[in-house]
């Protein structure tokens, strides 16, 4: 990996709010451990331990979730005939979270409203022992064709596509329980993707906060009576995270956030406050996972759910 050369903005916002911003920064020139999720839907998980034992793979278990591994050895994992299978399924630790805080039950209706290229909705799949439905939607038709292609792959059955904006999906139809992986600037990812800094600015990120208050607010809508919605991003700009959550407790009545725990893995508390701009004092029950802290990618996750006005 090049030497990630960081815009002057960014190190000064994220030397404000960063624990340990020297170890902060250091980590981004790192590259991202691999990680896997098993695919119950094709193998169970003790079945595809036992074979990727066999092939010699070195791995630690994902303290949160029994089917996510850390791969220790230098194998590559995606040119494997178990990948290839389907029995594996290449995945950061971080982008585990949100289908784990959904808590998805068989009997229950899900949408994941920005669902490609599919990671969280065939994790969320098997979450479901494969038992119907799953709405995957998203708003570009070029995407569509990876989440298909993952979701054959992993043998999702139960999951049917929409190709929809997630602003306008009609209100008519309510859901149990919603995801909302939104579209964001993706600071989480620079380990994996140094370009995502030549794209960086603060119009840049801006410019997706003002999407993902009309996409939460859409999601919110959407939701039964004590339905579940969680909101997560792969960034750690406060604007695309406290800020639309903040937005969405100030004007939807019947929205509370939900206390979040993910047993052995190390969190920090929502941002109450950036620049001046205070948030709901609530906020602070959101979770950031900064990258030096568990040695993964960034990212942001609230739970919210949707009580009786």
């Amino acid at each position: 990996m090049p030497k990630v050369i960081i815009p002057r903005k960014f190190r000064e916002r994220y030397n404000k709010i960063a624990p340990s911003p020297k170890e902060f920064f250091r980590i981004l020139e790192e590259p991202l451990r691999p990680s896997f999720r098993i695919c119950t839907n094709k193998i169970s998980r003790e079945k595809a331990i036992q074979k990727l034992v066999d092939l010699g793979w070195s791995f630690e278990s994902v303290p949160f979730y029994a089917d996510g591994f850390i791969l220790k050895s230098g194998i590559k994992p995606g040119h494997s005939i178990e990948h290839f299978m389907g029995y594996i399924y290449m995945q950061e630790v971080v982008s585990m979270i949100p289908p784990v805080l959904l808590e998805p039950k068989p009997y229950e209706l899900i949408l994941d409203m920005c669902a490609a290229p599919g990671s969280k909705t065939t994790q969320i799949s098997q979450m479901m022992e494969n038992k119907p439905l799953i709405l995957a939607n998203d708003v570009d038709w070029r995407r569509l064709k990876p989440l298909k292609h993952n979701l054959e792959k992993c043998g999702c059955l139960n999951v049917a596509i929409s190709l929809m904006d997630g602003r306008f999906i009609s209100k008519k139809q309510k859901f149990d329980k919603i995801l909302l992986d939104a579209p964001c600037s993706s600071e989480g990812q620079i380990r994996k993707d140094w370009s995502v800094l030549s794209r960086w600015s603060e119009d840049y990120v801006r410019k997706f906060s003002s999407l993902q208050k009309a996409l939460i607010a859409s999601a919110f809508q959407l939701l039964k009576n004590n339905g579940v919605l969680v909101y997560s991003t792969c960034t750690f700009s406060p604007e695309e995270n406290e800020e639309v959550v903040s937005y969405l407790l100030e004007n939807f009545k019947g929205a509370k956030l939900e206390q979040i725990s993910l047993p052995k893995f190390k969190t920090s508390k929502g941002l109450e406050e950036f620049e001046g701009k205070k948030y709901d004092p609530e906020i602070k029950k959101c979770v950031r996972v900064w990258p030096h802290i568990n040695d993964t990618g960034g990212f942001f996750v609230a739970k919210l759910r949707k009580n009786e006005i």
